[in-house]
């Protein structure tokens, strides 16, 4: 592509990273358009550990121990994030597509991010989500996952997860703004056009009714063809929808047998039909909308976007 790709990666020395390194290896395409930016604020010792030694509550040389401590923890870093330069090298990257970004804290490692993504022109800001016990820990407030989420509201966020990566995505869509960016963003983005790519679209509380895309939407000016019903009427709307989605992948370069369109209703939740459609179609990849189309989604815990994050913790979700 002629515009050029920026990729922001949240690294440290975990495995969790190593498989977020894998799977930009496997994601993006190594052409001279891809940058790829590994990024680790560093942290160093914590402040209540570091006012303790100045203080001489810790016995021995705890101020020379601490800065040994902080040595080498950040030596560690900084070999495991040369070590993820080189698995993007070794899938054919050049050495100056790869940057390695190691920097010490400043304002906060959330904040200290947020301002680099503000600043770097990114496309898309990459980070692994956490092993999680239980849904509660999942939603802890003071996370640095969860602030970015709430923050970086001018970029997309990719949260990968331990899904093996397969070529199929699930886009889910609506009517809202932020959908449409979402699709614009799996349209334009370098890789992905030989995807598998199942736009889907579930309906809440309307009770099963079979809905079917059409072959072609009907005239928008033919008022004599509307239904009577508000819910046919709300069928023709999703259908169109559907076949718009549908025409901007198909002109962004996907092939027509690699689109499906799925559209499900009477759901309790979206984010839960999203969820158990993404593991019933053996998808590794969902691409939601920021925000849903009601006014309660609008609230920070309640968006689609953000209930698919938490909920689909196996899959690698893309939140536009």
């Amino acid at each position: 592509m002629a515009d050029q790709k920026k990729i922001l990666v949240l690294a440290d020395a975990s495995k969790r990273s190593m498989r977020t390194v894998n799977y930009v290896k496997e994601f993006l395409p190594a052409d001279e358009n891809t940058q790829v930016v590994l990024f680790h604020v560093l942290d160093g010792v914590p402040d209540e550990y570091r006012e303790m030694a100045d203080a001489g509550d810790f016995p021995g040389n705890a101020s020379g121990e601490l800065d040994t401590w902080a040595a080498d923890r950040e030596t560690k870093i900084r070999t495991y994030l040369v070590q993820m330069k080189k698995i993007l090298v070794g899938a054919g990257f050049s050495d100056s597509q790869v940057e390695i970004k190691l920097q010490p804290v400043a304002a906060g490692i959330a904040r200290d991010i947020i301002t680099e993504a503000e600043k770097g022109n990114y496309a898309a800001v990459m980070m692994s989500r956490r092993g999680m016990a239980n849904a509660l820990q999942s939603i802890i407030l003071g996370s640095v996952a969860v602030k970015l989420l709430q923050a970086l509201s001018f970029v997309p966020i990719v949260f990968v997860g331990q899904a093996a990566p397969v070529k199929k995505i699930l886009l889910a869509v609506d009517a809202s703004e932020s959908s449409q960016k979402a699709v614009d963003f799996v349209a334009s983005f370098p890789g992905v056009q030989g995807y598998a790519v199942c736009i889907f679209h579930a309906i809440l509380g309307l009770g099963a009714v079979d809905f079917e895309v059409p072959e072609e939407a009907p005239a928008p000016c033919s008022r004599e063809k509307l239904p009577d019903t508000g819910l046919e009427a709300f069928k023709i709307k999703t259908g169109q929808m559907m076949l718009q989605v549908r025409e901007r992948l198909l002109t962004a370069g996907f092939s027509p047998d690699t689109i499906t369109e799925k559209i499900i209703s009477g759901a309790v939740s979206r984010s839960e039909a999203i969820v158990c459609e993404a593991d019933a179609g053996g998808y590794s990849t969902i691409v939601v909308g920021r925000r849903g189309l009601s006014r309660l989604e609008g609230f920070f815990m309640g968006r689609v976007g953000h209930k698919v994050v938490y909920g689909g913790r196996n899959f690698t979700v893309w939140v536009v």
